[in-house]
């Protein structure tokens, strides 16, 4: 019974109640005592007369108006009929049926209640994600949306212009599906878009959709696995089924990696239900025909869990890497959401994307809104560059700390700690230019920060640019050394990342001599950030591999930090001025700092590298 039958029903029921009453009522009847319907009966008023069990109706001569009359009396002795008979007029006994009276004192209230009973359960299992009901349990709950409802074409996907030209042909396909089939050649049953989060694969899938203006059926991997067997399986069914109807049409299934995980030799009990519904996805992609015009795009950030059934030739052909965008995709993303907000005319797209490296489309489009978000906080009429300034700074560093005042001590460290990270920065070769070092806290435990702008995207590194930035990364520390000959514990996060890169160094990147081109830490996840592995320390070596591992790990710091420690030591009036300004100021730009370092001593002038002795191998 679906929702439209269970209402008319209701109101049925309902209606035959009403139309009973009314009935009822229309019947002109008036309740008379015994002793009166006997007087009655002498007086020959009664020209009818109805035995019931309980109770007697007489009817009444017609009246002037010609209408009749009902009088009822209670049925007190069944000894009536005797009397009765003296009277010379007629009378019957009746028998009541109490079929209907039933029917509406019992069944109907249990309908109504049922019905009633239903309705909840069918919000509440809709709202518990049980597919709609027990009715509706294998049907799938793909989400339908046509080209007037995405709204999104390939003009609203911008840094990511390669994969666009991959999926272009996928438009043509399902605008023109003729033109391929003249050489012999097929359309791939399935394209995997693979990338880190918030680089707009969603968004690609839906644009490809708009572009081609076809159905587009959008489902999650998890919506597939429930707590019934057979369900997920049910669904992919249901799923190809609509798609094949409305073809051409595009099939997209976000987070597959909920749905498509590798399958292991242990995989029973609660591992079930999720291997049944991929057994069938596969099956669904064997039987899938590319002709009839339905198209299957996947999204995941996590391609090496997939099971390599679903990855092979023949499923999913195609992998298409969406990846983080450079400087020239950063910028086109920029002016896509920069449209939609009232800009100032020193706004930049190019110097925003200079200070915004590594972030995905995700992170731009937040970046472009809390931009706005500042400039009406201050009551702006547009939004100006210090506006996206602040707004980088508090995405990277935090929230700004106002309330949270340091003491005359830990300013001092902290302005000197801040200025020996820059100063640091400044003198090693090929280092990121320094935009402003602050002393204001931010965040949960930044007292301080030091934001460097990279001069360009970069894809490598070397083993010289990696100790650098170790350098750079503990020119704090070796400055709160020099001026106050002890330690803080405001490098714990400094010394954290440049232990990790010096780790990465020796077991991943092959860069100690001692320890050799051998990977002793297993491969980090290409979208996502490392987990702990196994072993000691992460890596899988044995304990006397792994002796020489932290040995090589600790030589790197070690020299690193004596390099630093080198830097601010020759450049100790700078460190003294810029630190005597920064606690004046609480903020420098890199124009200041560049003006207070004219004189600095720089690596390859007058500052030598610390030597190495290496052990042999």
């Amino acid at each position: 019974m679906n929702k439209q039958n269970l209402y008319f029903a209701i109101f049925a029921i309902f209606g035959i109640l009403i139309v009973h009453e009314f009935w009822q009522q229309s019947q002109t009847v008036e309740a008379v005592p015994y002793s009166r319907l006997e007087t009655m009966l002498k007086e020959g008023q009664i020209t009818e007369l109805k035995i019931y069990d309980n109770y007697i109706t007489g009817t009444l001569k017609d009246g002037v108006d010609g209408t009749k009359q009902v009088v009822v009396a209670n049925r007190v002795d069944p000894r009536l009929a005797e009397q009765l008979g003296r009277y010379n007029i007629p009378f019957t006994q009746v028998y009541e049926s109490k079929f209907f009276s039933t029917l509406l004192s019992w069944v109907v209230p249990a309908l109504i209640f049922f019905g009633i009973w239903m309705l909840i359960f069918r919000k509440f299992a809709g709202k518990q994600g049980m597919g709609g009901g027990f009715m509706n349990i294998g049907k799938s709950k793909a989400k339908v949306y046509v080209e007037q409802q995405t709204g999104v074409s390939f003009e609203d996907v911008a840094g990511v212009d390669e994969s666009k030209e991959e999926l272009q042909e996928i438009v043509d396909f399902l605008k023109a599906p003729e033109e391929y089939g003249k050489l012999g050649a097929r359309m791939p049953k399935g394209i995997l878009l693979v990338g880190p989060p918030g680089t707009g694969k969603t968004l690609l899938a839906r644009a490809v959709a708009g572009e081609a203006e076809v159905p587009f059926f959008s489902i999650s991997g998890s919506e597939f696995v429930e707590m019934f067997v057979g369900v997920g399986a049910a669904r992919v069914r249901d799923l190809f089924e609509q798609a094949r109807k409305s073809a051409p049409a595009i099939i997209f299934i976000d987070e597959l990696d909920a749905l498509g995980r590798a399958r292991t030799a242990a995989g029973f009990g609660g591992n079930d239900e999720r291997e049944q519904t991929l057994n069938q996805l596969l099956v669904e992609l064997d039987g899938f025909d590319p002709t009839v015009g339905v198209v299957l795009l996947a999204a995941t950030n996590r391609p090496e869990v997939l099971d390599p059934a679903l990855l092979r030739a023949g499923r999913f052909d195609r992998q298409v890497l969406v990846d983080r965008p450079d400087k020239t995709g950063r910028i086109a993303i920029l002016q896509v959401h920069m449209k939609k907000v009232l800009l100032d005319d020193d706004v930049n797209a190019e110097q925003v994307a200079d200070l915004t490296t590594g972030f995905s489309g995700a992170d731009l489009a937040n970046l472009v809104n809390e931009a706005a978000l500042l400039a009406t906080r201050r009551k702006a009429d547009k939004v100006a560059m210090e506006d996206f300034t602040q707004a980088i700074e508090r995405i990277v560093a935090g929230l700004e700390k106002k309330n949270r005042l340091l003491n005359p001590k830990e300013r001092r460290i902290v302005a000197y700690h801040e200025v020996g990270h820059a100063l640091t920065a400044l003198a090693l070769p090929g280092s990121d230019p320094v935009y402003k070092i602050s002393i204001i806290p931010r965040g949960i435990g930044a007292l301080g920060y030091t934001m460097q702008r990279p001069t360009e995207d970069r894809f490598l590194m070397t083993k010289e640019e990696l100790e650098y930035k170790i350098a750079v990364l503990l020119g704090g520390r070796a400055a709160e050394k020099l001026i106050f000959n002890h330690l803080s514990t405001g490098a714990a996060d400094d010394i954290a990342r440049a232990t990790d890169i010096a780790r990465n160094m020796v077991t991943r990147y092959g860069m100690d001599d001692d320890i050799g081109f051998v990977v002793y830490e297993e491969r980090q996840h290409p979208f996502l950030p490392q987990q702990q592995g196994p072993g000691p320390h992460g890596c899988n070596a044995s304990d006397n591999t792994a002796r020489r591992i932290d040995a090589s790990v600790r030589r790197i710091i070690d020299d690193s930090f004596a390099l630093s420690y080198r830097i601010v030591e020759r450049n100790r009036g700078q460190l003294e001025r810029c630190a005597q300004l920064l606690l004046e100021k609480e903020t420098l730009l890199e124009g200041e700092l560049v003006e207070l370092t004219r004189d600095l001593h720089r690596v390859g002038d007058d500052v030598q590298r610390p030597e190495t002795e290496l052990s042999p191998t």
